[in-house]
């Protein structure tokens, strides 16, 4: 636990407003709240923040610290007594649970990381359905986003993904995960605690340049913003937002195209009319069948950029026959057929029509 040297100007005028901001959501304070507090700088801020704001409710709305405690910590232990007493300081409920991951799993592979996030993602959802709560929130901050965003774009993307990180989605039926620090960097986190002399616990392992995400933040950010590029942050979640929004436009009009010339049969099957869709742009087809896989709920877990392209592909072939200049052959196109992730079908059942079903 450690603090660091103090700042002469005052943070706490930009960091409890920011708070306050993005917590406005409608009825956010009518249930109990779960705060994510992993002891570290930006969950204990997160923590003091959100009490700060609630003491000025006038209904004074219920607070339950969770706890995830994983094996990758050699401090674990230490960190959960740290965020106890915290909690216990508050007068607040007081939750944690272990989760450890075992020795089997790479310690720094990507993977490890995903999984452990999987497993609190999960504990927090059982505690909101015991509690009743309807909002969980988090600790990303700016700098978190920016190296969000920058690890995806490596690893490969699409433009939704190049988004990051979102400031509310659902974690769980009824209940919303919210990430109120997402657009406030790290620095002004900090120095928020550093000005009413709160002490955290400082994770070792975040200079362990073996994670991904730590070798982007030490080998690959902090140069950049130390050199050439002061605003690479900045610059990246700017980015991100951009990207967002047109993904959003996007998604718009393909769910606005779906709702026209897609229809789902008793069966469970949907029958697409793609003889309208021929002048699109292929990114745009490839969309509306990415809108029919979200709004049926089929697996999407394995379906990648190729599958929504593929099925694009087959749309347009299924447009082309539609037109009678090409109906010179009465075969079906060699690509008449598509078996998908999740146990998937698609195919041309006639001149403009695909059919999309679930095979059991």
């Amino acid at each position: 636990m450690k603090t660091h040297g103090l700042v002469t100007a005052s943070t706490s005028d930009a960091f409890l407003p920011g708070l306050a901001h993005e917590l406005m959501a409608a009825g956010f304070w009518s249930a109990p709240i779960i705060i994510g507090v992993s002891g570290g700088a930006d969950s204990v801020a997160l923590l003091l923040g959100i009490c700060d704001i609630a003491s000025t409710q006038t209904k004074k709305p219920s607070l339950i610290v969770v706890h995830a405690q994983h094996d990758l910590r050699t401090q674990a232990g230490a960190d959960r007594a740290f965020v106890e007493s915290l909690a216990q300081r508050l007068g607040l409920t007081f939750l944690w649970r272990d989760l450890p991951l075992g020795d089997h799993h790479d310690r720094h592979s990507n993977g490890v990381e995903s999984r452990a996030r999987e497993l609190r993602y999960a504990f927090f959802a059982d505690v909101a359905h015991e509690t009743g709560a309807r909002h969980v929130v988090v600790a990303h901050t700016a700098d978190d986003q920016a190296e969000t965003i920058l690890h995806r774009a490596l690893r490969g993307t699409g433009l939704a993904g190049l988004g990051g990180m979102a400031t509310a989605r659902e974690l769980c039926a009824g209940v919303a995960l919210m990430r109120p620090l997402l657009q406030m960097r790290r620095e002004t986190v900090r120095h928020y605690l550093v000005e009413i002399a709160q002490p955290w616990c400082e994770d070792h392992s975040n200079t362990d340049i073996r994670y991904a995400r730590n070798f982007l933040r030490h080998e690959i950010l902090a140069p950049l913003a130390a050199g050439f590029y002061p605003a690479a942050a900045e610059s990246l979640t700017r980015l991100g937002r951009q990207a967002s929004l047109v993904a959003a436009a996007l998604a718009s009009a393909a769910d606005h195209l779906l709702d026209i010339y897609a229809q789902r049969h008793a069966g469970g099957n949907v029958l697409l009319q793609t003889a309208a869709l021929s002048s699109l742009d292929r990114h745009l087809v490839a969309e509306i069948f990415v809108s029919l896989w979200r709004r049926e709920n089929w697996p999407r877990r394995d379906m990648t950029a190729r599958h929504y392209a593929a099925l694009a592909d087959m749309a347009c072939i299924a447009a082309d026959m539609a037109d009678m200049a090409s109906l010179r052959h009465s075969a079906m196109p060699r690509r008449a057929a598509i078996d998908l992730p999740g146990g998937m079908r698609s195919r041309i059942i006639s001149a403009g029509v695909v059919e999309v079903t679930r095979e059991n």
